[in-house]
């Protein structure tokens, strides 16, 4: 049975017309993913770009927090750090910030997070929590680098990260335990099982993370608990719901140029909750889900707030003759909150979404896959917005294929943006369109697999604060003008043999002016060995013209350039059974991602892990 999500697709499932010729290519060709189209498709068949970590790379650096490895793997997208664990996006600290080729907001708001197909942001600020993924719950992350608001609507406007979560799929019960410990008093403790029977599936998981820092007055906890549980009902239909809650605690010391830092505290609470029905036939399959998202925020300047978000989407795709598939659905959000300062203190403040989908897919022989749609979003504050979206893959051979696609991507103000800080109530909607055109290859039968994409992006509208000529407050927030990214990806995969795996990619990022947490080069090497029971790591990353500071957010300007090697050594003694050290920035580089908080230099940790 496929576990099918809920929401419009792209429309581009492996349909008759393109098949591989064989099993070997389909195993060398025919990558699973959902992200990109809502159901289970040929990634190679997505005239989109998709990325795709699975569990055993999450696994090499034995990280607990899972987008620093989405960061370091990925072509195109950077998350900024402040520190050894805690990102921080809950307070004066920027850290946390999500950016895909250039797009991101502050805070970020332009590139939307899902799991298991459902948007995770606050309704007050619209950003995601980087402190609640935990690597430790997921099967893998998928990750479109492009406009994808044809499938999520706003905040999808730079693209998506999807945390798939962990479901059992093995009878019986299986558990996992997990504890380390580390430089700066940093502790980490996970433990996870789960239990099969027949068509009942159940996964459960809690993680416990927390550091003394590496300056003073940076400490973190966080503890973390995962449900999920799903129930097939017969061999068409599927029944899946899952629930989460997370507690943490940080301290933010301040900025190093601060003459007098004020230390920052925060304590959150974050839950959410979902349930989805999926349904599969011969010509028809699609889904229902309804999910809900809270928080509860507590600071040390007074700031406390509660924020929803919640939401029901359904879709059903039609396969009436050989080679389309052609979908419709609908998408209902709502979002919003209150806290107690602000242009609107102390009210609950909301906005929604109704939104419509068509999109159709046709396969025109073996090698020629055309897709098309288009969604009709209305806004309760700014009415309705076209978005289409375009693309094409064709087969040169059984092993090569070149994509092309068209996308169009927006924003809606967020209700801070609107009414709370820097307020302005007559925002427009962010836009931008994402012109780009893509080569995958395959060689040494399937050993090897490379990707290179080019781009273009021009937007306009952006979000940005600037000074306000009127009256108070005495900055606002502005619409500015047009805005241009060009830039390549390039990402290759080599197994010489099952043992050993090497990974790399580059990209490159041209914009019209500078943006933080945007780097002009990125580049990533990765190496995996196995050697009897001994498994080594080893990673590096070149960051090139990050802008940490920009004299109109920071009155100053700071570029950082930097060069990062981590590792791994884990040893198997028995088969239940792991010992692992790990090492972060082992050429003690010293630098920072987020103006004023100066990262770690040789941090090691040490842990014992249990697999049942």
């Amino acid at each position: 049975m496929k576990k099918f999500y809920v929401c419009l697709t792209i429309a581009c499932l492996v349909t008759p017309g393109l098949k591989a010729q064989s099993v070997k290519d389909t195993l060398l060709l025919d990558e699973v993913v959902v992200t990109g189209s809502r159901v289970e498709v040929a990634r190679k068949n997505l005239p989109v770009n998709v990325s795709v970590i699975n569990s055993d790379e999450l696994d090499e650096i034995e990280e607990s927090a899972v987008l620093p490895v989405v960061s370091r793997m990925t072509p195109g997208l950077f998350v900024t750090e402040r520190g050894v664990t805690g990102f921080g996006r809950d307070g004066s600290s920027s850290a946390g910030s999500i950016t895909i080729r250039g797009i991101g907001g502050s805070p970020n708001s332009e590139v939307l997070v899902l799991v298991d197909g459902h948007p995770q942001y606050m309704g007050i600020f619209g950003h995601p929590l980087p402190n609640s993924y935990v690597a430790s719950d997921l099967d893998r992350v998928e990750i479109i680098r492009g406009p994808a608001s044809i499938l999520y609507g706003s905040n999808a406007m730079g693209g998506v990260l999807n945390f798939i979560t962990k479901e059992e799929k093995k009878e019986g019960v299986s558990a996992t335990a997990r504890a380390a410990y580390g430089s700066f008093n940093t502790q980490k403790y996970m433990a996870n099982g789960g239990y099969k029977k027949g068509k009942f599936s159940v996964f459960a998981s809690f993680n416990h993370d927390q550091t003394d820092g590496h300056r003073e007055n940076s400490a973190f906890n966080i503890n973390n608990g995962y449900l999920k549980a799903g129930y097939v009902v017969n061999r068409h239909i599927d029944v899946e719901a899952d629930f989460n809650l997370a507690k943490f605690h940080s301290v933010d010391p301040g900025s190093v140029y601060a003459e007098q830092p004020v230390i920052f505290t925060a304590d959150m609470t974050r839950g959410k909750a979902s349930v989805s029905v999926s349904d599969k036939y011969d010509n028809v399959e699609g889904g229902l889900m309804a999910y809900y998202n809270y928080g509860d925020h507590d600071f040390s300047d007074g700031w406390v707030s509660h924020d929803e978000n919640l939401g029901l989407s359904f879709y059903q795709g039609i396969s009436i003759f050989d080679g389309n598939l052609t979908t419709i659905g609908y998408d209902f959000k709502r979002y919003g909150g209150k806290g107690n300062s602000g242009m609107r203190a102390n009210q609950w403040l909301s906005a929604g979404d109704n939104a419509v989908y068509l999109v159709s897919r046709q396969a025109i022989g073996r090698k020629l896959a055309l897709s098309a749609g288009l969604r009709l979003e209305n806004n309760s504050l700014f009415g309705n917005i076209l978005v289409p979206q375009g693309g094409a893959a064709y087969h040169l051979t059984d092993y090569s294929t070149l994509k092309a696609s068209v996308s169009r991507g927006f924003r809606n103000p967020t209700i801070m943006e609107l009414y709370l800080f820097a307020p302005n109530p007559e925002l427009n909607p962010e836009e931008m369109m994402d012109y780009e055109a893509s080569y995958d290859q395959v060689l040494l039968d399937g050993r090897l697999s490379a990707e290179l994409t080019v781009y273009l992006i021009t937007g306009s509208n952006l979000i940005e604060v600037g000074p306000n000529p009127g009256p108070p407050p005495p900055v606002k927030r502005f619409n500015t003008g047009k805005f241009n990214h060009k830039g390549l990806e390039f990402s290759a995969d080599y197994k010489p043999f099952p043992s050993l795996r090497i990974n790399a990619s580059y990209s490159y990022l041209n914009m019209d002016k500078p943006r933080l947490a945007a780097p002009e080069h990125q580049v990533f090497a990765g190496l995996n060995q196995t050697i009897k029971d001994f498994t080594f790591a080893l990673q590096s990353n070149y960051i090139g013209g990050l802008y940490v500071a920009l004299p109109e957010i920071n009155g100053a300007s700071k570029k950082e350039s930097y060069f990062l090697v981590n590792a791994s050594i884990k040893y198997r003694p028995l088969p239940v059974l792991e010992v692992f050290v790990s090492g972060k920035n082992l050429a003690d580089t010293k630098y920072q991602v987020d103006y004023g908080y100066p990262m770690p230099g040789i941090n090691i940790m040490a842990g014992v892990g249990v697999k049942l």
